[in-house]
């Protein structure tokens, strides 16, 4: 009978586990100007909190107040449904522009080089106004025959409302921006792919959708985000046609109740929420298209803040793993 039968118990170390004689143990490579630099941030850090939290003059208390109170929610609504609305338009129409653009049709390529132009030339602010006054220009609008006879006419001022014109006015603006990051996307796939693909007998539609599509994609989707995130901030700027947005509807606020400070501070916590979960969003729509490639490594600062500090913990001596 074996010594672990009379026993019971098998021995700690098996002699296949242990270390052979005069081993090297690798030891992790140090770091550590990269634990002062993470001393120096923690102590800003700190420091912002601690001016943030004890200085009265931030009003704590009034920004609790009206944080979620019904005008403030109900204009931080309103500013949610323009960034959606704006980029439903901007996508749909850049995505036509760009493909105008690498058409092989000079007429084509000629008008949306012209928009893209314009629209990126004229300041945002200016064209929201020019279309909230656009029936100084044009009292009516028709729709018919093009130089013929009209079938339906509409008045202008009844028309274009200050919503649609802020509507029309981020759509068209941001289309220009959507165009050059859709056409960017496909420019910067390897022509060979599709000479490739060509050669190979596979239908145009095809290559598009299972070749051309995934790759364009995997640049279209960030510049796509980063530009979505501008777009919902850059929604402040349709308070010149008085809409009751979360910055309008703030100021409105702040000059009946003269609270300046603690209402600034309310439209920056929800524009700071608003951009958060456009970010996480926009992190998954990343990682979802970029598998397969090293973008697909790429994690939230947090959960990677998270890991590295229970890996800290772990390697401490005494620390169970």
């Amino acid at each position: 009978m074996s010594e672990t039968t009379r026993t019971g118990t098998a021995p700690s170390r098996s002699l296949a586990t242990e270390e052979p004689a005069g081993a090297v143990k690798v030891l992790p490579a140090r770091h550590p100007w990269r634990w002062v630099a993470t001393a120096v941030v923690a102590v800003v850090a700190a420091m912002a909190v601690n001016a943030l939290v004890t200085n009265p003059a931030w009003e704590w208390p009034t920004v609790g107040e009206f944080l979620f109170s019904a005008t403030i929610l109900e204009s931080m609504w309103l500013t949610v449904k323009l960034t959606i609305v704006g980029t439903a338009i901007g996508l749909v129409l850049g995505t036509v522009l760009a493909l105008m653009r690498m058409s092989k049709n000079p007429l084509l390529q000629g008008v949306s080089f012209a928009y893209i132009s314009v629209f990126r030339s004229v300041p945002l602010i200016l064209q929201l106004l020019f279309w909230f006054n656009l029936a100084i220009l044009y009292k009516n609008i028709g729709f018919g025959v093009p130089f013929g006879p009209q079938f339906w006419t509409f008045s202008t001022q009844n028309l274009i409302a200050p919503l649609t014109a802020a509507f029309l006015g981020l759509g068209l603006h941001q289309a220009a921006y959507f165009a050059e990051i859709v056409r960017s996307g496909f420019l910067a796939i390897d022509p060979g792919q599709r000479e490739a693909a060509a050669a190979l007998g596979i239908p145009q539609f095809r290559q598009f959708w299972r070749i051309q599509l995934p790759q364009a994609l995997r640049i279209i989707v960030p510049t796509t985000g980063n530009e979505i995130i501008g777009l919902l901030k850059g929604t402040s700027v349709v308070y010149i046609m008085a809409l009751p947005e979360l910055f309008y509807q703030v100021q409105v606020v702040y000059n009946r109740t003269g609270r300046v400070i603690p209402l600034l501070l309310v439209a920056a916590i929800w524009y700071f929420v608003l951009t958060t979960v456009l970010s996480i969003a926009q992190w998954f729509v990343e990682r979802y298209y970029g598998r397969g490639s090293d973008r697909n490594q790429t994690e939230l600062p947090l959960l990677k803040l998270v890991r590295t500090v229970r890996a800290a913990r772990t390697r401490r001596p005494g620390v169970s793993r």
